[in-house]
């Protein structure tokens, strides 16, 4: 262990002591009859995630090794006449090797690992639900369908988590409407990080309506106007429609991008999504081409996404090139030792032009060690030509929650 790094590990130490004994058994019937049985009967949740993470890139004479350890504890009050109270706290701690650029720790000498020490609220909010009705107010997770253009970002330590209003109405046999005004989002960067909190006037809206059996149809509208990094302000209108017929399941997507707020770009870009799905005996199989083009030298962006979980592990496209992308992926993944194998190729070329981008590897098995247990382990390994640089990361990671 770094003695630089003795505090931080003290730290977190102490933070998980309290954590364990604060939880004491708590009643589980969360129906309540007054507010205060519905306090008194809340329940208390402890995770413990820590993660290993090593990247070796191109253009770095030094890999990073990120050892990291996120601690949160969440309570939620039971329900009194639909209404429920939730807090949530996160900390993200080095525990043993710092020697990773965490976008706050100064060591810009390695390659970037996007998990940042700090303490902060992830949620905090008041939620009432009635029928058909759902209406949150506070800081909350916002996750739209796979997570394409909204999400929480849950792969890295610090999550991201959205301050504002959110309504839905319907259910899954129905039409469903979810909108959201958001006025601050909390990024993965954390509170002593610059580009830590976006301020803003952001509109979310989603329509999702059944239309045949196994058949559903999404729409949905993003006005995304930011105070900060005004050029990521734009307004964005699309569709996917998602069916899983037989033995094939299919995803297709399409969106139009332009300008919104106080940006100085001038742009309309298009996003297309086709994928199929199958399963092949013991085998989950799937094949796609996304699409996230360019106009105007502006890529179609999505600032507010799960990045993690698209075009590649090795995160090269977190922000769109100038040219647009192309992927065409091919994927599977099966049941091995008692866990889940998965393995993923991509090509990644521009979508303006000639650009050829580069290829990516993916790799991961995760598996239950016990039921309050988990292990990952993930690999990746990217191979630049025109875009990028050759790139290679490996992740062990152990889960504890109760």
């Amino acid at each position: 262990m770094l003695p630089g790094n003795a505090t931080n590990t003290n730290r977190a130490l102490l933070f998980c002591a309290t954590l364990t004994a604060a939880m004491q058994p708590l009643a589980a019937d969360r129906e309540a009859q007054t507010l205060i049985d519905a306090l008194q009967n809340g329940q208390l949740g402890l995770s413990l995630r820590y993660r290993l993470e090593s990247v070796d890139q191109a253009g770095f004479d030094d890999q990073a090794n990120a050892s990291t350890l996120r601690s949160r504890l969440s309570w939620t009050s039971g329900t009194y006449r639909g209404l429920v109270i939730g807090v949530e706290m996160d900390d993200v701690s080095a525990v043993g090797s710092d020697s990773y650029n965490s976008t706050t720790n100064g060591n810009s000498e390695y390659p970037l690992v996007a998990d940042p020490e700090g303490t902060e609220v992830n949620r905090a909010y008041l939620r009432y639900a009635r029928d058909n009705y759902d209406i949150t107010a506070g800081r909350q997770r916002i996750n739209l369908g796979d997570q394409r253009f909204v999400g929480g970002v849950g792969w890295r330590q610090n999550e991201q988590t959205f301050d504002g209003y959110r309504f839905r109405y319907g259910n899954s046999e129905s039409l469903q409407i979810d909108y959201s005004y958001v006025y601050r989002v909390h990024r993965i960067f954390g509170e002593d990080s610059d580009q830590g909190s976006w301020d803003g006037d952001i509109h979310l809206f989603n329509a999702t309506y059944p239309f045949a059996e196994k058949q559903k149809l999404h729409l949905f509208f993003l006005d995304v106007d930011l105070d900060q990094a005004t050029n990521n302000s734009s307004r964005t209108l699309g569709f996917t429609y998602i069916a899983d017929v037989g033995i094939l399941g299919t995803r297709l997507s399409y969106a139009r991008q332009s300008e919104s707020g106080e940006s100085s770009l001038d742009y309309s870009a298009t996003y297309y999504l086709a994928e199929l799905s199958t399963a092949l005996g013991p085998v989950d199989a799937k094949l796609g081409y996304e699409i996230l083009g360019s106009d105007n030298g502006v890529g179609f962006a999505t600032p507010l996404a799960t990045l993690h979980k698209f075009q590649g592990f090795a995160d090269q496209f977190l922000t769109t090139p100038a040219e647009g992308v192309e992927d065409a992926y091919l994927g599977a993944n099966a049941g091995l030792a008692g866990g889940r194998l998965g393995i993923t190729y991509h090509r990644f070329s521009a979508a303006e032009g000639s650009g050829d981008w580069g290829s990516e590897w993916d790799l991961s098995y995760e598996r239950a060690l016990s039921k309050n247990l988990s292990a990952l382990v993930k690999f990746a390994s990217y191979r630049a030509e025109d875009y990028g640089s050759d790139t290679d990361k490996l992740w062990l990671q152990l889960v504890a929650a109760f």
